[in-house]
């Protein structure tokens, strides 16, 4: 195969890597014996060291042992991001358990999928979801409960004033511990730092990672202990300037999404670095906790950058600690990394991912040509190549799009009890992502859309990225999103649905007016919708299928109404 990316890369990055037997949970032993003093984690000011930390994953693993939890048990971790969730993710390791890593936000019908689906039978949560929970258990197999609070792991000033906020915010704390509900803290505090040796294996499974559920029902994808670590150290190849013991990363990307579990959480603690936790994004929040806390990486979604670069106070922040940071998920919109790199003085590279290769495959070289706009060039060891979007089997010419396909030790074995979503997605090695990119001449891959959200107007085909894109260049924009929509003629338009800068006015004029100028006839919006927010996930990705589904609602109905006028008047005369 021709990588014609290897000489794109940074001078000090191997192609290949070496990948030892070895487990996560085997770095942050290793970690507590030769960094002891390090901080591991940092929690509203509150530090816990790598020594600390390691002895309290033991603990946790002697007691989750003596609950029942085995090799194989599916332990799930239903947390935002907090102390409590790394020492639940490494302990459950330790035994050998699989990792259901689970959307604090789900609603009850999305929990009873992936906890029936898993066969979880271990729940480590929140006290304030726990009646949400509650409502589900019967339709699952969990049998043993541990439950936790934010205010365990705070420092003193703050867990006296947490009980007053939790009683002005209603949030629900009095839990009925007893045979089956165990508090976190006490099942830690009542064991010894003894579990049973460690014996998974690289190739064992280690968590089931639950894709979003955008494209249809949600996929448990199997990652195992390889597969998660070869990514870690795929990313800690990638980037050679990572000081070992000393980096400080800003924790804010949620560790139940692929993304902060591998780069915010697992990357760090295998680096022996600070994880600044953080369990919830507020742009005011969070610039405070920047100038305080200093960190000096910072993985992000493109939403966090564009908030923190329009903060009519940025400008008052000291953000200076800041020097590198990875973003993915979503384009990124060039006047916002432009601005956010002048603010810092930092460098952002953006890169690409998914849930079934662990999940990142590209990114841009640091010490070398980074390309605005580029998901950048395949990791050590992973190869790429684009194919045709008929049959999947053509390699097609650089600058054509086609299906981006990838292989490498990151990527997945299969999807749980899926088979036929398995060799479809899964086909002589190769993982179809299911995105359309394009690759050029130098081996950089860029985005064009999702396979799933081709437009096709009038016969053309039309990728809504590109029309983003163009949005986002308008200076009154704050976020943008184009869909299709049916239409009676073409059989499909473009609608795009578009926020507003604060203080800006836009009139759907405007818009058109602009986007004409910069895209062809077919491909300029023919319906436009103004909002006040557009629907996100917590890791930043527009709900696009959702605002298609609206349209289309929205379609109908129109339409079943117009047919309704045609008959009123149709009776009448």
């Amino acid at each position: 195969m021709n990588r014609i990316w290897y000489s794109s890369y940074d001078p000090r990055v191997p192609r290949t890597l070496e990948y030892p037997d070895l487990c996560l949970p085997l770095s942050l032993q290793r970690n507590a014996r030769k960094f002891p003093h390090h901080v591991a984690t940092e929690f509203f000011g509150s530090a816990i060291s790598y020594k600390t930390l390691w002895e309290k994953v033991q603990r946790l693993a002697t007691g989750l042992f003596s609950l029942g939890v085995r090799k194989g048990t599916r332990v799930a971790i239903m947390l935002p991001n907090c102390p409590q969730t790394v020492l639940a993710y490494y302990a459950t390791l330790w035994l050998g358990g699989v990792v259901v890593m689970t959307n604090p936000l789900y609603v009850e019908r999305e929990m009873e999928h992936q906890w029936s689906d898993s066969e979880v039978e271990f729940l480590i949560v929140l006290d304030h979801l726990f009646p949400k929970v509650e409502k589900v258990l019967a339709k699952t197999k969990i049998r043993k409960i541990i439950v936790t609070s934010l205010k365990e792991y705070l420092p003193i000033h703050l867990k006296f004033l947490y009980p007053l906020k939790a009683r002005v915010n209603r949030l629900f704390t009095a839990v009925p511990y007893g045979e089956v509900v165990f508090n976190f803290s006490r099942l830690i505090d009542s064991h010894r730092p003894d579990p049973p040796p460690f014996e998974a294996r690289p190739e064992d499974l280690a968590a089931l990672q639950y894709t979003g559920g955008t494209t249809g029902i949600s996929k448990g994808v199997m990652l195992t202990h390889r597969n998660i670590l070869a990514n870690v150290l795929q990313l800690l190849a990638w980037v050679p300037d990572l000081r070992f013991g000393e980096e400080r990363f800003m924790g804010i990307l949620p560790f139940f999404h692929v993304f902060g579990m591998t780069v915010t959480m697992n990357l760090p603690i295998h680096a022996a670095c600070t994880i600044i936790l953080v369990p919830r994004f507020e742009v005011n929040d969070l610039l405070k906790t920047l100038q305080k806390s200093k960190p000096t990486f910072f993985p992000g979604v493109p939403t966090i950058f564009v908030a923190i670069v329009h903060h009519p106070r940025v400008q008052s922040y000291n953000l200076s600690s800041i020097k590198f940071c990875i973003t993915g998920s979503s384009p990124m919109p060039v006047d916002v990394l432009r601005r956010f790199e002048k603010l810092t003085g930092s460098i952002i590279v953006e890169g690409y991912g998914l849930t079934e290769s662990s999940p990142v495959t590209h990114a841009n070289p640091l010490g070398g040509v980074r390309k605005i706009g580029s998901i950048g060039v395949p990791l050590p060891d992973t190869d790429a190549k684009v194919v045709d979007l008929d049959m999947g089997v053509r390699e097609v010419a650089s600058g054509e799009p086609g299906e981006l396909v990838v292989r490498g030790p990151q990527v997945m074995g299969s999807y749980w009890r899926m088979p036929e979503e398995t060799v479809e997605a899964l086909r002589d090695g190769w993982l179809f992502t299911g995105d359309i990119v394009t690759r050029d001449e130098e081996g950089y891959f860029f985005v064009v859309d999702r396979k799933k959200d081709l437009i096709i107007s009038g016969g053309y085909n039309i990728y809504p990225r590109e029309i983003d894109e163009v949005l986002y260049e308008h200076p009154s924009v704050l976020d943008a999103v184009a869909v299709g929509v049916p239409d009676a003629y073409r059989g499909e338009i473009v609608k795009a649905f578009i926020v507003v800068k604060p203080g800006k006015k836009l009139t759907e004029k405007e818009i058109v007016d602009f986007c004409r100028e910069r895209l062809a006839a077919y491909k300029v919006p023919r319906s436009i919708e103004f909002r006040d927010f557009l629907p996100k996930s917590l890791v930043g990705k527009v709900f696009r299928r959702e605002l298609r589904l609206e349209a289309i609602q929205q379609y109908e109905a129109d339409r079943m109404e117009g047919e309704a006028g045609d008959y009123r008047r149709k009776t009448t005369h």
